[in-house]
């Protein structure tokens, strides 16, 4: 069960990271802060979001408790 937990963290951070990326390709205020997806601002973000799912996994995963069978 806590692969679950994991995958579902992982899934979750990838659909974030996609998010990143199409932020900066579409909102008009990032677009120029990273034209090309290499700059630091850009570098900067998706760490940071890294750092945070990788941070709720690793909490999830452990204050994960399955259910007691009856």
């Amino acid at each position: 069960r806590w692969i679950y937990v994991a995958a579902a963290v992982i899934s979750l951070y990838l659909n974030v990271f996609v998010f990143v990326v199409q932020a900066f390709q579409k909102i008009a205020f990032l677009q120029p802060l990273a034209p090309t997806q290499s700059g630091p601002l850009f570098v900067v973000a998706q760490a940071l979001v890294l750092a945070l799912f990788a941070g709720l996994g690793f909490f999830s995963v452990r204050r994960f408790k399955p259910a007691a069978l009856a």
